[in-house]
């Protein structure tokens, strides 16, 4: 198969799709793979490396596109890429079309097939190729946190950890998975007064265990939500229903009941956000204020660091690179239901019934 590796075009989105090791376990199950020249510059990677590795270095994004038969990316296709793309491509990366009714319409239109990395499921109901992210972005959480308390960022002029004779800010988490998870580690770490909130008391006992009791753990409804929101210093929006747009569990009454110069990190704004002020932002003009409350939401925070994210992604979205490029589509789908739960369009047809929802448009389920 031929695979193109686009140079990410999002602002500020360093990533790149494989790392050179990635390139070269395809290039040695016999597949060509067509890297954009600088593609990999933001991480850390040369075209030299690529070259090394087998690669095709293409010196621009058309070609590249004209070339694969799938296109294997980071983040969801952007309009100059849109007249990029040709009908029957597979496009691989993350969609997060539920929050994107524009890219969901222009995929449809081009007859694309589009594999959404979020929307690959395991039967556990696990997450593979969200995960790595989860945890990058989870943990970016407090540290973008931490510098939205900052006064000359708008910020109360908090820290986090608190010192002696001064306690620690509180942290409210909302939404125990893996970002939630890893946000609890870090805030933990740097000694906060941290409470998580999930609507799982399954979930909740397994943070109670890792964390000793050093967390506060709390089952998720409104009136919990309101009590922990409002007396935080830091919340951290990390909900999530998979392939689904982010339910608005913060309120924007809730913003206007916590302290001014609090902050709201809402990672999942990819999504849509879980907080009704939240509208997605870029690393070049990451924050905005409102209701007095300092808003993180950028759409691609773990663009903030490259090298770690694309080789954590790379570990994670490798094998189902290959299974696709080695069986083709039908047969890997048809050997892999997780993967199959991850096509979201297909030549036409929405495939995807929370993308469907999302939009009241058709939902098509294909059988291979």
């Amino acid at each position: 198969m031929k695979i193109g590796v686009p140079k990410e075009i999002k602002i500020k989105e360093n990533r790149v799709a494989l790392t050179p090791s990635g390139v070269n376990a395809l290039v040695s199950h016999g597949h060509t793979v067509f890297v954009e020249t600088h593609a990999g510059e933001g991480s850390g990677f040369s075209d030299d490396e690529y070259t090394k590795a087998g690669a095709r270095i293409i010196k621009n994004a058309s070609d590249v596109w004209a070339e694969a038969d799938m296109i294997v990316k980071v983040k969801e296709p952007l309009g100059p890429e849109f007249e990029r793309m040709k009908e029957g491509q597979i496009i691989f990366t993350y969609l997060h079309l539920a929050a994107d009714e524009a890219l969901t319409r222009e995929l449809l239109n081009k007859k694309v097939i589009g594999v959404a990395y979020e929307t690959i499921q395991l039967d556990d109901g696990s997450l593979p190729l969200l995960a790595p992210m989860s945890e990058v972005a989870g943990r970016l959480s407090i540290q973008m946190g931490c510098m939205c308390l900052e006064a000359k960022n708008g910020g109360a002029g908090i820290l986090l950890s608190g010192v002696a004779g001064v306690p620690p800010a509180k942290v409210a988490i909302i939404g125990a998975g893996i970002a939630g998870t890893n946000a609890c580690h870090l805030a933990v770490g740097v000694g906060a007064e941290v409470a998580i909130l999930d609507i799982s008391a399954q979930r909740l006992r397994y943070i109670q265990d890792i964390f000793k009791g050093r967390v506060i753990t709390v089952m998720s409804n409104k009136a919990n939500i309101w009590d922990f929101v409002t007396k935080a210093d830091l919340v951290i929006g990390s909900v999530l229903i998979p392939g689904a747009k982010a339910p608005k569990l913060i309120t924007r009454d809730m913003l206007k009941a916590m302290r001014k110069g609090s902050a709201l990190v809402d990672i999942a704004i990819d999504q849509g956000g879980c907080a009704e002020t939240s509208r997605p932002t870029t690393h070049d003009d990451p924050i905005y204020i409102e209701e007095g409350i300092v808003h993180y939401c950028v759409a691609n925070m773990p663009g903030a660091v490259p090298r770690t994210s694309t080789y954590a992604l790379t570990n994670a979205t490798l094998s189902y690179v290959l299974e696709l490029a080695d069986k083709g589509l039908e047969k890997a789908m048809l050997d892999n239901k997780a993967l199959h739960k991850g096509l979201n369009v297909f030549k036409g047809k929405l495939t995807y019934d929370h993308v469907a929802e999302a939009f009241n448009m058709k939902y098509e389920k294909i059988e291979f």
